[in-house]
């Protein structure tokens, strides 16, 4: 049955989506069969691989209220990756079913039913969450078994993830006692600056004294990413060949997360 891995932290533009998709790709190129369940209703885990989020009939959306099954919305994007989409229409998925406890009573638990009607089909599950720590990511923490945290080296940074390591460390011993943290990544690093590298290092000496891990990897600012994106629909591990900064980044990182190496 797939593990379930949940990208996520209460900041946006950290590149969660870009960690997410990445991993699948990597993943998909280990002849691994990945399922991307994108709970943002910005959809950019479905723009990563060219598919416009408002052409979707049927999404996570429709399917978490019960309306629809699972199989009925996800879609194949790639050989070996499928997505779960989301569109603006998540958008009203608290207020639903906040305001309709007689429909929804275990509120945090929609998203585990999901889960559990296409787990045999996946080895893995990588969910690409909002950047808030509402209801959607109370369902993400209760059925993933890892959280990986991204970590933006920048002066607030550590606030905001002190805020979701706290989060998940009340879910897990309320809801979830098997959830665990992979491990916080940096991420949009600039080494030339002294903040990063100082933020950085603070980041590092938290982690430690907490007992969480922090990857050695970290991902450095580029625009490779942005542009794969916006010119070949595809995460840039499966279009860029050649070694470079970025690519070789997210390849340490898939090495280190999940154990395993990829060939370029």
């Amino acid at each position: 049955m797939a593990k379930v891995i949940g990208v996520s932290t209460n900041k946006g533009g950290v590149l969660k989506t870009t960690i997410t998709t990445s991993f699948a790709g990597l993943l998909a190129k280990s002849n691994k069969k990945v399922l991307i369940i994108n709970t943002d209703n910005q959809g950019n885990s479905s723009i990563t691989f060219g598919q416009n989020p408002d052409s979707f009939e049927i999404t996570l959306y429709d399917v978490l209220l019960g309306d629809n099954e699972p199989q009925e919305a996800i879609i194949n994007v790639y050989k070996g990756i499928d997505i779960l989409p989301s569109n603006d229409d998540m958008g009203f998925f608290e207020l639903d079913v906040i305001t309709q406890k007689d429909l929804y009573p275990a509120p945090t638990a929609l998203l585990k039913t999901i889960v559990e009607k296409v787990k045999e089909s996946y080895d893995y599950i990588l969910i690409d969450c909002p950047p808030n720590l509402g209801l959607v990511l109370g369902n993400v923490l209760n059925v993933a078994d890892e959280i990986i945290i991204p970590f933006q080296p920048e002066v607030y940074s550590m606030r905001s993830l002190t805020k979701i390591l706290k989060q998940i460390e009340n879910f897990k011993e309320g809801h979830n006692p098997g959830l665990q943290i992979a491990g916080v990544v940096g991420t949009l690093v600039d080494s030339r600056t002294n903040v990063h590298t100082e933020v950085l290092q603070e980041c590092r000496r938290y982690c430690y004294e907490k007992g969480i891990h922090m990857f050695d990897t970290v991902i450095p600012k580029s625009i490779r990413s942005a542009n794969s994106v916006a010119y070949e629909k595809l995460p840039a591990v499966l279009v860029e060949k050649s070694s470079n900064r970025l690519i070789d980044s997210y390849y340490s990182l898939f090495e280190e997360a999940f154990g395993v190496g990829t060939k370029k």
